[in-house]
């Protein structure tokens, strides 16, 4: 049997220098290899003739060369080559440039298949720099050739013939993981063919049904997997019972404002939940400012004044610092003990901290991952809060979980999901969704510009500053030349030298990346919430939750690199004071997708909708940027464009489960493997 964790270095046409490529693109085995799947495909299979062709498109010609291939040298490094060709309808010039071996390639009198784009200039038809083949042959031409996401120095061609050979040794022997009866249900094609067909379709009826089965595939495994994390949660023993007569009112009422009608709505689920002796599981899902954190400060409470603990989950240090700033405020005037636990702290300091917890004197303890240590250990911890959720696995809520006698979770994150996404994405949660934003947030005005802007923005940012507001740049890259396609973007450390000593040399710069050490982190970000640094310059690190409501600017550079649901979170991150606030998104490239997106920002301010809209223009791989941590990899599924066929296997699976909610049947036995092998490693599931 073929061993797909086979290192990917003995594929043939590997060899060390191309290891290192491949890896770049995360291929590292047999396996990642043959599931590289192409990003687009073109039809070079149909032929057209020259009277048919029409300028700037592509096309596969079959013709005769009339001339040998002439070299004309410009110098000793550079070339172009010609040829005229011909078919029964009409002639062509063809051109090269620089690669004067076509002349051995191509004989006079001859018959070539050619694909490339056509130019027509004054009634004269010219082929530009085409692939090319004998007619003979199909390497080139004549079929649908796969396109593949490419690192430096990885061509087409060598991607292609490495997967090739990397099909050639599976050699039809990949294992089936679908049962039968499924095959035969759903008419799919078998994992052998599909495979083979995915890279190199013989026509595109085939392609669509190798892409039925692959994505069939995925989305199966994950909602399996997802319900089968669901049943864990709810075949637990009894859960948490919380006190009836612990009135949330006590806090709600007692606020400096008034909560809105969605806040209220949520909190009604949550307390549903806690007097009710199952686990609560609840994902909390608002837009950025909507007030997830005071939601969960209220739920806190209830635990508290139930003779429980509460963990809080952060994911930085700055934002725990926040969070246990915040929690204070609000709970120790109920004799509510808040406790914080983060990196950097004295050994001595932190000793205090966890004889507390252990002993039940800190009713609340919140942190970064520090929290999730085996020396963290609570006298009866209640209720789990984990903010900010894809930052953080599933596998790292079920160790904080762990750490009580099955608490209460409840999930926030300001990373607006379409909801029919959300309840497939996180199938293990019930979904509450704060859709309304408090009366006093200021909206922000948003402006997309090109870069001709640049110094109109430059001057409105002095303009800001000197009347005492703060402003963030953001960037998408730390160095400049981080990879082949970033060469031309503004870096981080480069910007900020150009700022600090040119543009804005009379103000306080600094600046901030994801690869600074997280104490210099923390202490920039504490700088320039306490206004000592008037204007930064960072990287999408500044992204989640800290509140600097003195800051009323934010400049985005390259705005067209990031994914619309970002942009919407790094507006997020001002207008959270009184003073009026501003995005502006300086974009590069004029292609329509670019300025639809711009559209979307300039008009639209709500999350949800911008989300929804991300997804339709990106597509799923991208929309999550980090990937969904503890959840399978999509390699070939795009949740947009197979929503249908989403919702057909969400009710497979369903019913699946309900009949056998260990896929012990001899039947589902490939299931389990395959649940086991895309989602476990991710997710702790016994299944």
């Amino acid at each position: 049997m073929i061993d797909l964790n086979k290192d990917v270095k003995y594929v043939k046409g590997v060899g060390p220098n191309r290891v290192k490529l491949l890896n770049k693109l995360n291929i590292f085995t047999l396996k990642d290899l043959i599931t590289y799947y192409p990003r687009d495909y073109e039809d070079r299979s149909a032929i057209t003739k020259l009277r048919d062709v029409k300028d700037g498109e592509k096309y596969t010609i079959e013709a005769v060369a009339l001339t040998e291939v002439n070299v004309r040298y410009i110098n000793r490094n550079r070339s172009f080559e010609k040829l005229l060709i011909k078919d029964d309808t009409d002639s062509c010039v063809v051109t090269w440039f620089n690669q004067p071996y076509v002349k051995d390639n191509i004989k006079k009198g001859q018959k070539y298949r050619f694909y490339g784009k056509i130019t027509i200039k004054n009634g004269v038809i010219e082929l530009n720099s085409p692939t090319y083949d004998s007619i003979e042959k199909t390497k080139n031409t004549g079929k649908i050739i796969p396109l593949y996401p490419l690192t430096n120095s990885l061509s087409q061609n060598n991607i292609r013939q490495i997967i090739e050979n990397g099909i050639k040794l599976v050699n039809n022997e990949l294992p089936e993981v679908l049962p039968e009866y499924l095959i035969n249900e759903y008419n799919l094609m078998d994992i052998n063919t599909a495979t083979r067909e995915i890279h190199f379709p013989q026509n595109f009826q085939n392609f669509n049904k190798a892409r039925k089965r692959l994505v069939f595939d995925e989305l199966l495994s994950m909602q399996l997997g997802l319900l089968a994390l669901k049943n864990e949660n709810s075949e637990q023993v009894k859960g948490i019972k919380y006190d009836e007569n612990v009135q949330m009112s006590d806090v709600i009422n007692n606020l400096p404002f008034k909560l809105t009608k969605a806040q209220l709505r949520v909190l009604e689920d949550i307390n549903k939940d806690m007097e009710n002796e199952k686990p609560m599981n609840r994902l909390l899902q608002g837009d950025v400012g909507s007030g997830k954190t005071v939601v969960s400060m209220v739920a806190a409470y209830k635990a508290v004044k139930s003779g429980y603990q509460v963990a809080v989950l952060a994911p930085t240090m700055i934002l725990a610092k926040q969070h246990v700033q915040n929690y204070k405020r609000t709970l120790e005037q109920y004799g509510i003990v808040c406790e914080e636990l983060v990196g950097g702290m004295t050994a001595k300091r932190k000793r205090e901290v966890l004889e507390k917890v252990e002993n039940g004197e800190v009713d609340i303890l919140i942190g970064t991952h520090a929290l999730l240590e085996e020396n963290v250990v609570f006298k009866k911890l209640g209720l789990v809060v984990t903010d900010e959720q894809h930052r953080f696995g599933v596998k790292q809520r079920a160790k904080i979980v762990a750490k009580g006698d099955n608490p209460d979770v409840l999930v926030m994150t300001a990373t607006p999901i379409p909801r029919t996404l959300a309840l497939i994405l996180y199938g293990d949660l019930d979904i509450s969704i704060i859709d309304e934003l408090p009366p006093n947030r200021k909206k922000v005005e948003t402006y997309a510009v090109s870069k001709r802007y640049e110094e109109r923005v430059n001057n409105f940012i002095k303009e800001q500053v000197s009347n005492g507001r703060q402003a963030y740049i953001v960037c998408p890259l730390v160095e400049e030349g981080e990879d082949e396609s970033t060469a031309n973007l503004k870096a981080v450390t480069e910007i900020y030298e150009k700022y600090k000593n040119e543009v804005f040399k009379d103000f306080t710069v600094e600046y901030l990346h994801g690869k600074m050490k997280s104490k210099d982190k923390d202490e920039i970000m504490t700088r320039f919430k306490n206004g000592e640094i008037q204007i930064l310059i960072s990287t999408t690190v500044i992204e989640v939750g800290v509140d600097v409501p003195n800051a009323s600017v934010m400049v985005i550079e390259n705005a067209e690199r990031f994914g619309l649901a970002q942009l919407h979170q790094l507006r997020g991150r001002v207008g959270r004071g009184e003073y009026a606030s501003y995005c502006i998104l300086k974009y590069n490239g004029g292609s329509d997708i670019t300025r639809q997106r711009m559209e979307t920002m300039t008009k639209a301010d709500n999350g949800f909708v911008i989300a929804e809209k991300d997804l339709e223009l990106r597509g799923s791989g991208e929309f999550f940027g980090t990937k969904q941590h503890g959840l399978p990899e999509f390699k070939i599924a795009n949740l947009f464009q197979d929503m249908n066929e989403l919702k057909e296997v969400q009710s497979l699976a369903i019913e699946i489960i309900q009949k056998d909610p260990k896929l012990e049947k001899e039947e589902n036995k490939p299931l389990k493997l395959l649940v086991r092998e895309n989602f476990t490693s991710k997710a702790e599931l016994t299944i």
